[in-house]
């Protein structure tokens, strides 16, 4: 959905690290999008996406609810956070999965962990450890300047942003049921009979609407 909204906008679209399912798709996947106002447009997506659907093995017709989690993050620049390199580990091993063959015979793959808060990054993507390295050292800037934005939210006692989209991984923010092509967005009540269109990238209807319940609510906040 969202690499076919980005194509529809002509945005530039990485892959940085995936860890594929055994019965396809995707356990986890992350990746770039570079481009105009992608952040002011993919912010609303943070949060708890439940999709109900009917499997191919159910013979029974029984519909199953899963949920794939999405965390939005701006890129953050190295003016932005400053990372020491005492403040670092980093690790390399052999990468899996898609990228060339070469990469199951070097280390090319990286981790970086962040002591002082904990986080954990991996880029196994690129065609180099230089290039593994580098991304994951401006995932790293991200991560880092998510978490100590969070911390000063926390000790002013502030929301740093509107209701709409506050990026709590456990927030539901919206259902896709299968069965009735049906989307519906709970945070502003919006329902839309078309999953197939949403599915295929055409997520504007959704996200303009998001844009304009955020701007209402900024204006009844004075």
């Amino acid at each position: 959905m969202y690499v076919r909204y980005a194509e529809a906008k002509s945005w530039e679209i990485a892959v940085l690290d995936s860890n594929e399912a055994e019965l396809g798709g995707f356990a986890l996947i992350t990746f770039s999008i570079k481009g105009d106002n992608v952040y002011s447009k993919l912010k609303y997506e943070s949060g708890a996406h439940r999709v109900q659907r009917v499997p191919r093995t159910e013979a029974s017709g029984r519909i199953h609810t899963s949920t794939a989690t999405v965390l939005v993050m701006p890129e953050a620049d190295e003016v932005d956070v400053e990372i020491a390199t005492t403040d670092i580990t980093m690790d390399f091993f052999r990468a899996s999965g898609a990228g060339g063959q070469h990469v199951n015979k070097t280390e090319s793959a990286v981790r970086i962990t962040h002591i002082p808060t904990g986080i954990v990054v991996t880029c196994q993507d690129g065609r180099s450890q230089h290039d593994n390295k580098a991304t994951a050292m401006t995932m790293l800037r991200s991560k880092v300047y998510e978490a100590r934005q969070k911390s000063l939210d926390v000790e002013r006692g502030n929301e740093r942003r509107s209701k709409i989209g506050t990026g709590e991984r456990s927030e539901k923010i919206r259902t896709y049921n299968y069965p009735q092509n049906r989307v519906t967005d709970h945070r502003i009540g919006l329902t839309i009979q078309q999953l197939d269109r949403i599915i295929d990238g055409m997520l504007d209807p959704i996200i303009t609407a998001l844009i304009d319940k955020e701007q209402q609510e900024k204006l009844a906040n004075g």
